[in-house]
C-alpha cells in the first residue's frame, strides 16, 4: 500500500493524538510508534466494547449446505456469534450468516447485563443483515464513520465476542486498513483485517473508535447468506457501512424484509465492462413497465453518469426494492428519460422461446442454415426443412446474419408469440414466408442427430486465433477404451471396446491427451483435443469437475469416454484439479475460470456449447460454477449431485440449461429430484434420467447417449 506524504502524517497525528488521550498523564509525550499505536487500538476497541454482544443460538440445522463432502463450502451452524447494538431501545443488528441454520432459539449477552432471549424482527437481503430485538432499554450505540470520510489506507480493527466465554472482558481483535471502498456493488468496505465466523456481525471500527461498518461474509458473483464466507482469513473481507445500516432501520423496525432493487435488464454482449446496451429485458420487470427496449442505451441514473455496465451496477446495488430511479437512454441517436422507475425485489422467471431447430454451425451467413428440426415443433408445424435457410425473422421480420444474431433475437422473445419467417427453400432456392407461435423451450432430447454439424467456415471473416502451444506431445498416450470402462474403473463390472481405429492424420497443434499447469498460480488441469481438431471449425468444451479423493486422476477414463464423440460433435474436454483432497470449495471458482479462460482463448471454441459437468461433489461444483460464471457456461450435466445452494434466477441473454441424473439406490435421489424440481420452478430447461440398479456410478450407456445428444442440441433455437 502506498500513502501520499499528507495522508501518512495525518493517520500517525491521530494515532498519537488518541494514544495521548487514552494514556496516563505520566506518560513520556514521545512514546514509542509502536506503543502509542498499541494504546490507540486498545482504546479504539475499548470505546466500542459495550456496544459488541455475544449471540448464542440453539436448535435448527447442522449444517447450512449439504452432507459433508457432497460439494463445495459446507457451513455449520453452530457456536457463539456477534452483534452489534444499532438502537438503544434493544435493537441489534448482526450477520445473517449467524442465522443460516434457522436457529430455534437465539440468546444475546450486553456486557454487564444479564443473557436474554432475544427474536428476529426482519432480515435486510441485499447487504445480508439480520435485526434482532432484546427487551432491554438504555443500550449504548456506537458512533458511525460517514462514508465520505472513510479512506483507502486508515486503519481497521475487527472486532468480535466469541472467543472469550466472559462478554465484560475485551473483545478479540484483528488489525488491518481499510483497502478499498464502494465494493460488492456500491454496498461494503473492504479491509484486510482478518474476517471469520469469528467476528461476523461485529464492528469494523477506526483508530478513533467510530464504527465503518458491520462486518459480512459477501462475493461479487454468489448471493445469499453464505455468499463469500469460504474466502474468510483470506486477506479480504467487507463490512456494510453503519451509515446505511441506521439509514435502513426504520424499515427494519417496522418488521419489513428488504431485498435488493432491481430493474430487470440484462447486457448486450460478454463482460460488464462494456457500454451498458439492454441486451434482453425480464417479464414484468422495472424496466419492462418503464417501457425501454432491447438496444436502448443507459447513459444516466439519478442524475449520475454510465460509463459501463459494471458503473450501472454500482448504482443500482445499495438500492432496495420499491426504490425509485431516474433513467436516461439513447434509443438509436434520440435521449429519452425515464422518470419515477420503482424497483422491483423479485424477478419474474424468464421463459425461453422456442422455435425447434437446430443450426448449421460455423456458418457465416447471410442467414442460417436449418440442421435439423424437431418433430411436433412450432418449426415443423410452419413446413421449416432440413437444408432450408432462414433469411428473416421476427415479429417484425429483421435480416439474420448468422446463428448468433438468430440466437440473439429469439432471447428478446416470449413464448405464445406470433413470428414471420423468411426461408430460402433447399430445393429450388426458393423464397418463402411463413408463419409460426414460438412456445416454451420443452424438456426432451432427440434420439438421434444428423451429421455434419459445421460448415467449416468459423474463421471466415474473423481475426485468427492465437494458436494452442506447439510442444511435442505423443498422438495417443493411452489405448483406445469406451465408457463402460469408466464405470467399471467407478465401480461397474461390464468391460467394452473401443470401436473407433486411432486416427492417423494429426494436426499441427497440440493434440490428444495433455496436461498443462498454470505458470502463476501452479495448478494442473488435463486437456482432450481431438486428433482432427481444426481451428475453422468451433468447438464445444467440457469442464469436468472430478469427485472428492480423485484429484484428476480420471482424467485419461473421461477422455477415452469422449473420444468418439469429441471427434464426431467438436468438442474439447478439460479437468481442473480442487485444491484439498477432500474436494471442491466455492472459492476456487475463480482459479478454475482462469485455466477456462486460457482454453478460451487458445482454441476455437463455440461459446454456446460450454458445459461444466461433474459427479457427487464435482457435479455440485458443476452447479455452483454454471450459476456463477453464466457469462461462460450455457449447461450443466451432473451425476448424483444436489444444488447446495439455491438457484438464481433464470435470465435471456445467458441462457442456461442442465442435464441432472442418479441412481434409484443412490441415498441422495430423492434430494436429486426435488432439486430438480426446483430449477424447472424456475423455468430452466431440465432433462432428468434416473438411472435404474444404480448408485453412484458413471452414466450407463442409456443415459450417456442422452447426455451427448443433449451436449450436441445446446444451441437449439
Amino acid at each position: 500500500m502506498t500513502f501520499t506524504r499528507s495522508r501518512t502524517a495525518r493517520l500517525w497525528g491521530t494515532v498519537a493524538a488518541v494514544a495521548l488521550l487514552a494514556a496516563p498523564v505520566s506518560a513520556q509525550p514521545q512514546a514509542d510508534i509502536n506503543e502509542a499505536t498499541e494504546k490507540a487500538m486498545k482504546a479504539a476497541s475499548a470505546k466500542v466494547a459495550p456496544s459488541i454482544v455475544k449471540i448464542e443460538t440453539a436448535g435448527g440445522a447442522e449444517t447450512v449446505s449439504e452432507k459433508k463432502g457432497a460439494g463445495p463450502g459446507i457451513r455449520k451452524g453452530v457456536g457463539p456469534t456477534t452483534g452489534l447494538v444499532v438502537s438503544p431501545d434493544g435493537y441489534i443488528i448482526s450477520s445473517a450468516f449467524n442465522f443460516a441454520n434457522k436457529p430455534a432459539n437465539i440468546f444475546v449477552t450486553v456486557p454487564g447485563r444479564e443473557r436474554v432471549v432475544a427474536k428476529i424482527v426482519a432480515n435486510d437481503q441485499s447487504r445480508m443483515l439480520t435485526l434482532l430485538k432484546v427487551e432491554l432499554k438504555d443500550l449504548p450505540v456506537p458512533d458511525a464513520v460517514p462514508k465520505k470520510d472513510v479512506e483507502i489506507g486508515q486503519w481497521g480493527l475487527t472486532l468480535g465476542r466469541t472467543l472469550d466465554n466472559s462478554v465484560d472482558h475485551p473483545p478479540s481483535m484483528s488489525v488491518g486498513i481499510v483497502s478499498a471502498t464502494n465494493r460488492i456493488w456500491g454496498k461494503a468496505i473492504q479491509t484486510d483485517a482478518k474476517t471469520s465466523p469469528v467476528n461476523y456481525g461485529g464492528p469494523l471500527v477506526s483508530i478513533e473508535g467510530r464504527v465503518y461498518g458491520v462486518v459480512v461474509p459477501a462475493s461479487n458473483r454468489a448471493e445469499g447468506e453464505t455468499a463469500g464466507v469460504d474466502v474468510y482469513d483470506g486477506g479480504i473481507g467487507f463490512a456494510v457501512p453503519l451509515e446505511d445500516i441506521l439509514k435502513s432501520l426504520p424499515r427494519l423496525k417496522a418488521g419489513q424484509d428488504l431485498r435488493r432493487g432491481l430493474l430487470g435488464v440484462q447486457p448486450k454482449g460478454e463482460g460488464v465492462y462494456n457500454p451498458a446496451v439492454v441486451g434482453a429485458i425480464q417479464p414484468d420487470s422495472a424496466a419492462a413497465r418503464a417501457g425501454l427496449q432491447v438496444n436502448d442505451k443507459i447513459v444516466e441514473l439519478n442524475g449520475k453518469k454510465v460509463q459501463d455496465y459494471s458503473a450501472l451496477q454500482h448504482l443500482l446495488g445499495p438500492l432496495y426494492e420499491n426504490d425509485e430511479v431516474a433513467l436516461k437512454v439513447m434509443r438509436g441517436d434520440k435521449e429519452m428519460e425515464f422518470k419515477g422507475v420503482k424497483l422491483l425485489g423479485i424477478a419474474t422467471a424468464y421463459v425461453r422461446a422456442y422455435l425447434g431447430i437446430l443450426p448449421m454451425r460455423d456458418d457465416p451467413g447471410p442467414g442460417v442454415e436449418v440442421r435439423f428440426v424437431y418433430p411436433k415443433s412450432p418449426a415443423e408445424t410452419a413446413g421449416i426443412k432440413v437444408g432450408d435457410r432462414i433469411m428473416k425473422f421476427g415479429s417484425n421480420p429483421q435480416p439474420i446474419q448468422n446463428r448468433t444474431a438468430f440466437l440473439n433475437a429469439i432471447q428478446t422473445l416470449a413464448p405464445g408469440v406470433e413470428v414471420k419467417i423468411e426461408v430460402k427453400r433447399k430445393e429450388g432456392g426458393k423464397v418463402e414466408t411463413v408463419s409460426a407461435k414460438l412456445v416454451p423451450t420443452p424438456d426432451e432430447v432427440p434420439d438421434k442427430l444428423p451429421l455434419p454439424s459445421s460448415a467449416g467456415k468459423a474463421l471466415e471473416g474473423q481475426p485468427k486465433p492465437k494458436d494452442p502451444p506447439k510442444d511435442p506431445f505423443p498422438k495417443d498416450p493411452f489405448p483406445p477404451k469406451g465408457l463402460s470402462d469408466v464405470r467399471a474403473d467407478i465401480g461397474q463390472d461390464e468391460k467394452k471396446e473401443d470401436k473407433k481405429d486411432e486416427k492417423k492424420d494429426k494436426p499441427k497443434v497440440e493434440t490428444g491427451f495433455v496436461t498443462r499447469t498454470n505458470a502463476a498460480l501452479g495448478r494442473e488441469y488435463w486437456m482432450y483435443i481431438p486428433d482432427n481438431y481444426d481451428a475453422n471449425v468451433s468447438h464445444g468444451l467440457i469442464v469436468w469437475f472430478h469427485a472428492a479423493g480423485q484429484g484428476g486422476k480420471d482424467g485419461e477414463k473421461m477422455a477415452r469416454t469422449f473420444r468418439d464423440f469429441a471427434e464426431d460433435n467438436h468438442f474439447i474436454i478439460m479437468g481442473p484439479k480442487a485444491n484439498g483432497a477432500d474436494g471442491w470449495v466455492a472459492s476456487e471458482t475463480e482459479l478454475v475460470m482462469q485455466d477456462v479462460k486460457t482454453v478460451l482463448g487458445q482454441y476455437t471454441i463455440d461459446r454456446a456449447r460450454v458445459v461444466a459437468h461433474g459427479m457427487a461433489s464435482g457435479g455440485q461444483m458443476a452447479f455452483y460454477v454454471g450459476f456463477n460464471a453464466r457469462d461462460v457456461f450455457r449447461g450443466v450435466g451432473t451425476l448424483g449431485a444436489t444444488l447446495g445452494t439455491a438457484p438464481k434466477d433464470s435470465v435471456a441473454n445467458q441462457p442456461l440449461s442442465f442435464f441432472i441424473s442418479g441412481g434409484d439406490k443412490d441415498p441422495l435421489i430423492k434430494e436429486i429430484v426435488e432439486h430438480k424440481n426446483l430449477l424447472s420452478e424456475k423455468r430452466f430447461p431440465v432433462i432428468f434420467r434416473e438411472m435404474k440398479e444404480s448408485g453412484k456410478e458413471y452414466f450407463d450407456e442409456t443415459t450417456f447417449k442422452d447426455f451427448l445428444n443433449w451436449l450436441d442440441s445446446l444451441d437449439r433455437i
